[in-house]
């Protein structure tokens, strides 16, 4: 294992393994896990990445775990999800290249899984006795289904107005699932409440260092696409890649994994990374257009729960993963959600709210002019759509309903 400690993403001050838990006691700054790239380059070559094990822990020599075992069970066999290609949306955008990687192809349908098995791999080396997590649904699901994996119990406190689909997916891994009269963040500070009082620990995302250390797993298979020659880009026009932010925690994790691959002299180019978050919910963007390093918090208000966040826990590194890569951050309103939701389905692809508001962002960026025809794209499409069918079927006509006869059939038909 390469983890050779902490960094603050905030104040710059340095920590060993042992230190701290969750965040920078000297400013209550995000973690960076520091990782002893020296020593990596000498035991390990670029190529043995890019073959291997069909799964995020064939980059085992740049996660800061232990191989956790569980061969073949849910919790090994998370990542590796497929990325396609869209040519229907290249014809609609009038785009070169637009690629897509559906993190829906997880174990419980999320890019959430990345950060919660390596949370679980984490707890299991320190002998946690319960983890604890606050979740709109997706971390809290995936948390969930890891756990239960491995026999690892599990807590999860979610809004009462979190998805019935994700709740229950969170019942049936076996959590102790624990809704809260109030909003996502609320359910955050009583997690970290309890796993101070109770000895838990707490897998929230920008709280935990892990989580990021998990999600920067789909920024090395991005590579691994890039060095294989599957995704094609120039030098001129790096990779843009389309994400959405909630508390922020993904974009710090995709940036996190290419500042590690560029500090190993392994990345070609840094892609360019753009958040997009809904208009309802968009305290990032907000100091991105203002030129601040202060993110103020909202009131959150959108369709997409997943991105619905009052105060981003991991702002700060989201704001910075933008503006360090040449990014831009963007709103979309959640009309336009529901239109991308029905975009990306007609073109093969079942998202959900949060999920299809990376490919709005694509549209308002190239409206903007941020984004030009010719820059190959990829949208990271962060849940499946069945997380919640009821943003999918507002988006969609009702069904007609005939008779079980062939006269009945014409007589639509020829309506």
């Amino acid at each position: 294992m390469s983890f050779c400690g902490y960094r603050c993403s905030s104040c710059g001050a340095e920590y060993g393994p042992e230190e701290p838990l969750y965040l920078c006691p000297a400013d209550g700054g995000c973690l960076d896990v520091v990782l002893d790239h020296l020593q990596i380059r000498r035991r390990v070559q670029r190529k043995d990445l890019l073959w291997g094990e069909p799964s995020q822990w064939r980059f085992l020599p740049l996660l800061p775990v232990d191989d956790p075992g569980g061969e073949e069970t849910p919790l090994r066999v998370v990542g590796h999800t497929p990325t396609y290609r869209l040519p229907v949306l290249e014809r609609g955008l009038g785009c070169e290249q637009v690629w897509l990687k559906d993190e829906g192809a997880n174990p419980t349908a999320s890019l959430k899984d990345r950060a919660s098995a390596l949370v679980v791999a984490r707890a299991r080396e320190i002998g946690a006795r319960v983890v604890v997590t606050a979740s709109t649904g997706n971390a809290g699901a995936a948390l969930a289904g890891m756990a239960a994996a491995v026999q690892q119990p599990a807590v999860v406190f979610a809004p009462r107005s979190a998805p019935p689909a994700k709740v229950a997916q969170m019942l049936v891994f076996g959590a102790r699932v624990i809704l809260v009269e109030g909003s996502y963040d609320e359910a955050a500070v009583l997690s970290r409440q309890s796993s101070e009082e109770l000895g838990w620990y707490c897998r929230n995302t920008g709280y935990n260092p892990f989580t990021a250390e998990g999600k920067k797993s789909a920024a090395f298979e991005i590579w691994s696409a890039l060095e294989k020659g599957k995704i094609r880009t120039h030098h001129s026009r790096p990779l843009s890649i389309f994400v959405s932010v909630g508390d922020g925690n993904i974009i710090a994790g995709l940036h996190k994994g290419f500042r590690d691959l560029e500090a190993l002299g392994w990345l070609e180019a840094m892609p360019r990374l753009y958040g997009v978050q809904a208009e309802g919910s968009a305290a990032v963007a907000r100091a991105f257009r203002a030129g601040s390093s202060t993110i103020e918090p909202v009131q959150a208000r959108t369709l997409a729960d997943s991105i619905s966040v009052d105060r981003p826990a991991d702002g700060h590194r989201a704001l910075q993963a933008a503006i360090a890569t040449g990014g831009v951050y963007l709103t979309v309103s959640d009309r336009q959600i529901l239109e991308a939701i029905a975009a990306l389905g007609a073109a093969g692809v079942f998202a959900e709210p949060a999920a299809a508001a990376a490919y709005a962002g694509v549209v308002e960026a190239l409206r903007q002019g941020s984004l030009h025809a010719g820059d190959p794209v990829l949208i990271l499409s962060t849940g499946s759509g069945l997380k919640d069918v009821a943003a999918a079927q507002s988006c969609v006509a009702e069904p007609p309903v005939i008779e079980p006869t062939v006269s009945a059939l014409k007589r639509l038909i020829g309506a």
